[in-house]
């Protein structure tokens, strides 16, 4: 499991307890060695995918102890235990998070600079202080909840519309990932074919080298996708000489079903309703941006530190 940025407070000081220079890079690895972090632990990201999630709690931990002055930087990427942080490890604490933090000065003004008092109450604040989440996975949090309820308002539209109109969907959802060429061209294609088990054929790429075969079902949620569906599906494939398919649904696609795979070397590729969503998301089709944050950080390589 791997551990919440105040948890790592404490054993990062103590691992610069020796009054050395540490590489920061150096410390990560350290810690996750005195955690025993398992490889996947090690290379979960957060929901950004710009970083993993236990560099980024670790950095944070070095971040609240640096602005309480039990650490700095006197080098770039370096980091080194104060005489202030020696004195409280001679004190035994049991843990350090932060709200131990807040007796002191400097991280007290590092925390009420963003702050103003009509903003919230002191309980509030403190709560704030015991979270396990840095303040990255709290953006994270709130973003996937914010698509999560958008992708199910998204299929709940999908599940309604009519056969032609998500025909026209599943068209140009194809031709934004990079299929079929141009949207006229895709559209020419999808529903021309009438072979049973095949809704239309897209183009692979802009050159047409290769055809896809398509096979979109808009069911409602409940209604689920079995392998006879699939083996259908490909028996209509191998008629047509193919050998690669998208099965498309706004519903689920049974256990059994997940798990066929074609004797020959037909592929086929599965999107359900939740995928579909998140497809629409990624690619803005039936969706729009309301509204943009940017999160910027220091520049270390501009001022010469980490």
């Amino acid at each position: 499991m791997i551990p919440d940025y105040q948890t790592l407070m404490l054993p990062l000081l103590k691992i610069v307890s020796d009054g050395k220079e540490h590489k920061y890079r150096d410390l990560i690895e350290e810690l996750a060695v005195e955690f025993q972090l398992t490889d996947e632990e090690r290379k979960e990201l957060l929901a950004s995918g710009t970083q993993a999630i236990f560099d980024n709690r670790v950095g944070w931990a070095k971040t609240y102890l640096k602005k309480a002055g039990l650490i700095d930087s006197p080098r770039r990427a370096m980091v080194v235990i104060t005489d202030l942080g020696q004195e409280i490890l001679k004190t035994n604490p049991d843990k350090i998070d932060a709200k131990f933090l807040r007796q002191f000065p400097s991280f007290l003004e590092f925390q009420n600079a963003s702050r103003t008092e009509s903003e919230e109450t002191e309980e509030e604040f403190i709560t704030k202080d015991t979270t396990e989440q840095t303040p990255e996975e709290t953006l994270d949090l709130a973003y996937r909840r914010i698509r999560k309820a958008l992708a199910a308002e998204l299929l709940n539209k999908v599940v309604e519309l009519s056969p032609a109109f998500f025909e026209r969907l599943v068209v140009e959802l194809l031709v934004k990932m990079g299929y079929g060429g141009s949207l006229k061209d895709a559209g020419k294609a999808m529903g021309k074919s009438g072979d049973e088990g095949i809704d239309g054929t897209i183009k692979e790429d802009k050159l047409g080298l290769d055809i896809i075969y398509i096979q979109a079902k808009r069911w409602k949620p409940g209604n689920v996708v079995g392998r006879p569906e699939l083996q259908k599906f490909v028996g209509a494939l191998a008629g047509q000489g193919a050998k690669k398919g998208i099965f498309i649904t706004t519903s689920n696609f049974t256990k059994e079903a997940l798990e066929y795979s074609p004797r020959n070397e037909t592929k086929i590729v599965l999107i359900d309703g939740e995928q579909l969503a998140q497809l629409m998301i990624d690619y803005n089709l039936g969706c729009t941006t309301q509204q943009t944050y940017e999160l910027k950080k220091v520049d270390g390589d501009y001022f010469g530190e980490e």
